[in-house]
């Protein structure tokens, strides 16, 4: 046997009765002519309920509850007709039970007003209390203010509850099937993980009235992000608020398509499973909350007809089991394509996405809301600043989503770091971080200089002038604002011979654009020969296994990027076809209706059609082939029409074959084994020329320079260092010898 202690408030009233209420459970009360009375009541039914229902016990998480008195000033409210007059200020006395929880949060409990909240600094008790109070009694009369007024005196206690052996309680336990594969969605360590669904009291209401009074299969439909699920958890706490008496108040359970048949090897045990699961919810009349519709079509089966959807669509229509779910719009459309009898089964609700004023109102409620336990201060034009920045650089995530994760993330780190106050600079460094934009790009009030942008560009891209304008066009468009937020950034198009910089502008843009975040590497290279054969373009979508490409997954985490396909006319022509949708709307959805975004992304095309055309080669003072004709040659015109640019790379001069050898001379001291030696390094133009001629092949352009490098300095000072690791903090000095060859000279 276990012995369980229930901390409980009792209080008596004016007129000389007593009220017992479990302070982990306020809305768990008795009500007797003395205090005894009351906590013999409370003890027979924790009891009872601890034998016979063990699900709905309440959770004593506090430890060594304290009782605090807190006198609270509140002002009611008069209203005649619309109008609302302000009363006389009451004050209230509320018996606060707080104690520490088992991690290093505080929690605090008011059974008389039936508030909890968990809080971290002690000393902030009185004031978080006062702050719940007022805004329990926020609209109120005086006369519904005064009911609050009749306590003569309280006093924390407890009762002792015996529990049944574990053996007794798994005999009555009902839920063997849906614990293992949901969770319970109203218990409270679930309710903590949904933030409360702010404006959307009408939702809330319709989807209430329809799971409760009407029994029906209800579907939530809406972007990522709009807030279905926190509809969903809002929906359930008014619910099972209203619940009284010995019905069921474990009613709703959360899942998904994975969790349903997760561990099911053999033919016909996810379907036992799921039986089971049937089962247990018709006895008590629950209900099953899927994540994701359309998990349920691509689950359990080879194909749509096989899947746990199929399985489940006769249960739906003869009403043995009722499900809420969630979907987009493109997952809506793809599962009345590919399963039409499960889409059938559901009422539709729209979760329609806000607009800026009340978007922005939204953002404002979740910023105090999320700062009341932490008391850091965000301004409003904090707020304004997130949902802009939100709003320009990410317009395809529906509010609050992820503006909601990021106002949270912004007020916890200013509470990490000791401040009262949300910065606007540490907002704009966070979303720096988070997205790789530099500052210069974000914030308007930062000019950008077209020829500055072109300097840059210019100095990692030698000799290919009018690509790095396009390049710079791209970039000073998207600082302007004046790029269409349903496309992509730019779409560009780069012919021209092998080894002339393609590759290395797309290097350079991304790490221009996106290189200033945590992640470094925004560079997506997909090497298009590989998806020439049959059923390219679905490759490029899923795995084997039908789930998400690789490709997919790093664009879905990080959509900032620039995306290279290199050497297109290689691809298969339903890539072709793929890649149109992509080019024009911005997005690439799979046949499951999960959709990528790239309208935070450049896309970047190379080509070298033509350049096995006689003059084409990657040197020379010929220009070769009219490039823009080749491609309009190659590609349909729809194709071709969705470009922003054909940008035509000029074949390296002998200047030009200088310069980057130089840049290479230069760019070896910031390897590590330079750095790490502290060594300096210098050299004769003649070393630069000899460089330059022994890297040149008409066939590969510059390419060959580098091992050409590797080859003449590399390694020579390599062998050097190897041999005399003592050699840090001097300085080394390339020239050419009389035997033509490199020679090292330390200083």
């Amino acid at each position: 046997m276990s012995v369980m202690r229930v901390p409980i408030l009792v209080w008596r009233d004016h007129s000389g009765l007593y009220t017992a209420a479990v302070v982990e459970q306020p809305d768990t009360a008795a009500v007797g002519t003395s205090a005894q009375e009351c906590l013999s009541q409370l003890r027979h039914h924790l009891t009872w309920v601890q034998r016979n229902r063990p699900w709905e016990f309440p959770d004593v998480d506090t430890q060594e509850p304290k009782l605090t008195r807190v006198q609270v000033e509140v002002r009611p409210e008069y209203v005649v007709g619309r109008q609302r007059h302000p009363a006389p200020p009451m004050h209230l006395t509320v018996p606060c039970v707080h104690g520490q929880l088992a991690t290093e949060l505080h929690a605090c409990s008011i059974p008389t007003l039936q508030l909890w909240f968990s809080f971290h600094d002690v000393e902030k008790l009185k004031e978080l209390a006062a702050h719940y109070v007022r805004e329990a009694m926020q609209g109120k009369s005086p006369q519904q203010v005064a009911e609050y007024l009749n306590i003569a005196e309280y006093d924390l206690d407890e009762v002792l509850v015996t529990g049944a052996q574990q053996k007794e309680v798994q005999q009555v336990r009902r839920y063997e099937s849906l614990e293992t594969v949901a969770e319970a969605l109203g218990e409270r360590a679930m309710r903590r993980q949904y933030s409360r669904a702010w404006e959307r009291e009408t939702d809330i209401q319709n989807l209430s009235q329809r799971v409760k009074r009407d029994r029906a299969n209800v579907l939530l439909v809406g972007p990522p992000g709009v807030g279905k699920t926190s509809v969903l958890a809002s929906a359930v706490r008014e619910i099972e608020r209203q619940i009284e008496g010995d019905e069921e108040r474990r009613k709703f359970w959360l899942t998904n398509g994975s969790r349903l048949i997760a561990g099911m090897r053999y033919l016909g045990q996810w379907e036992e499973r799921l039986e089971s699961v049937v089962a247990e919810l018709a006895a008590f009349q629950g209900v099953l909350c899927i994540e994701n519709l359309l998990e349920l079509v691509s689950m359990g089966g080879h194909g749509p007809t096989d899947s746990v959807g199929a399985f489940l669509v006769p249960y739906l229509n003869h009403r043995e089991l009722q499900v809420v779910a969630e979907a987009t719009p493109e997952e809506l459309e793809a599962c009345r394509r590919l399963l039409p009898g499960l889409a059938d089964s559901f009422q539709i609700l729209p979760i329609e996405a806000f607009d800026a004023t009340r978007a922005i109102r939204v953002l404002d409620r979740i910023a105090q809301a999320g700062a009341r336990n932490q008391r850091v201060e965000t301004g409003n034009d904090v707020v304004e600043s997130i949902y802009r920045m939100f709003r320009r650089f990410r317009p395809y995530d529906a509010f609050p989503g992820k503006a909601a994760a990021f106002i949270s993330g912004c007020v916890q780190r200013a509470a990490s770091s000791g401040s009262n106050v949300v910065e606007p600079a540490a907002v704009v460094a966070r979303f720096v971080d988070e997205t790789g934009l530099p500052e210069l790009l974000i914030r308007d009030d930062v000019p950008l200089s077209e020829q500055d942008v072109l300097t840059h560009l210019s100095s990692r891209v030698i000799g290919q002038d009018a690509a790095c304008r396009a390049a710079t066009g791209v970039i000073t468009t998207f600082k302007a604002g004046l790029n269409d937020p349903g496309r992509p950034l730019g779409v560009l198009l780069f012919s021209g011979p092998t080894g002339v910089g393609k590759t290395e502008l797309a290097r350079s843009m991304s790490d221009y654009l996106f290189g200033h975040g945590s992640a470094r590497d925004r560079l997506v290279r997909l090497d298009m020969s590989e998806y020439s054969g049959h059923g390219a373009s679905e490759r490029l979508l899923s795995d084997a296994s039908g789930g998400p490409s690789e490709f997919v997954k790093r664009m879905r985490s990080q959509p900032f990027c620039v995306v290279l396909f290199d050497e297109i006319e290689k691809a298969s022509p339903d890539v072709f076809d793929m890649l149109l949708g992509v080019f024009d709307e911005g997005r690439l959805t799979d046949r499951f209706g999960r959709v990528t975004t790239f309208q935070s992304s450049v896309l970047i095309l190379t080509s070298n059609l033509g350049a096995r055309r006689d003059g084409g080669m990657g040197f020379g003072d010929q220009r070769g082939p009219e490039y823009d004709a080749e491609v309009m040659r190659f590609f349909r015109p729809e194709f071709y029409n969705r470009l922003d640019g054909v940008v035509a790379f000029e074949p390296l001069k002998e200047d030009v074959i200088r310069q980057i050898a130089a840049k290479e001379l230069r760019e070896l001291t910031r390897r590590e084994g330079f750095v790490k030696a502290e060594l300096s390094l210098t050299w004769d133009d003649d070393v630069v020329a000899l460089i330059a001629k022994a890297g040149y092949d008409r066939r590969y352009g510059a390419r060959p320079l580098q091992r050409a490098l590797e080859e003449l300095v590399v390694t020579p000072i390599a062998r050097e260092l190897a041999a005399r690791p003592n050699m840090g903090k001097r300085s080394l000095h390339l020239l050419i010898g009389a035997d033509g060859r490199v020679q090292l000279a330390w200083n």
